[in-house]
């Protein structure tokens, strides 16, 4: 699919991070782009930054994510392109015994489901709302839309504490065949991207040397990614119209270790 003016894209999580860099690069090339966060001040200040419109969006609300759609396309049409960054997660360990105490607890089933709400369904019921806008365009050159979502290197090499988290990130990319299956039909496709460690604004806790020695542990090259190299990806994956069904790791081989 041709990124350019007359492209209309949507990106989750767009305030800052990934979803930030993706919404750079979107633009560089042309594209009216309309990010969804929840944070009302990053999420005007990246759209000013940016060119772009912001839209309120609560990824765990069936409204929120409704109304965030229709802001958009009434200011800049129907979305062709979905790049779903939104997500977070928890470290917790599935049972654990206090050092101190001796006492034992476990991982609260309320907070593994919210890990999965915001990531895999929030994924999901963004994807369905695109899917739905999309099949009212013609097609371009074959194609109605492109859906690219984010997983994780913690999908299949998930860290001490990362139950939730590798779950939810292991679901999205599990459904992303089968939702491009059952959207072959309608000219739309989907894809995922499994990024490694990188530096964003989530890793601001870490200290210099941690961020080196987190560095360190990738074969090559041996340093955290760059966000624009997520975007990158993420702009391939919109352009290349033979990219379907299929998740990309972009993690400069690493392998994580079990903390």
């Amino acid at each position: 699919m041709k990124i350019d003016a007359t492209l209309a894209a949507v990106v989750t999580g767009g305030a800052s991070g990934l979803g930030l860099a993706t919404v750079k690069a979107l633009r560089a090339a042309g594209a009216k782009v309309a990010i969804f966060d929840l944070n009302p001040e990053t999420g005007e200040r990246a759209a000013a930054e940016t060119g772009s419109i912001f839209c309120r969006c609560d990824v765990l609300s069936d409204a929120s994510v409704d109304e965030a759609f229709a802001k958009a396309r009434a200011e800049q049409g129907q979305e062709r392109a979905l790049v779903c960054c939104a997500g977070g997660g928890n470290a917790i360990a599935t049972a654990r015994r206090d050092k101190q105490t001796g006492e034992i607890k476990i991982f609260p089933s309320e907070q593994f489901e919210w890990v999965l709400r915001l990531n895999t369904v929030g994924t999901f019921r963004c994807i369905t709302r695109a899917a739905a806008g999309m099949m009212t365009l013609e097609p371009l050159d074959g194609e109605r839309g492109v859906l690219v979502n984010t997983s994780s290197a913690a999908a299949t090499e998930g860290q001490m504490g990362q139950a939730a988290y590798s779950a939810a990130k292991a679901a999205i990319v599990g459904m992303t065949l089968t939702i491009a299956r059952d959207l072959s039909r309608e000219g739309i496709r989907v894809n995922t991207i499994q990024p490694g460690i990188f530096n964003t604004p989530a890793m601001s806790r870490a200290t210099p040397q941690m961020l080196e020695a987190l560095g360190a542990m990738v074969p090559f090259p041996p340093r955290l990614g760059h966000a624009d190299e997520f975007a990158s990806m993420a702009l391939e994956m919109i352009r290349n119209g033979y990219v379907n069904g299929t998740t990309v790791r972009l993690d400069g081989a690493i392998r994580m270790q079990p903390r």
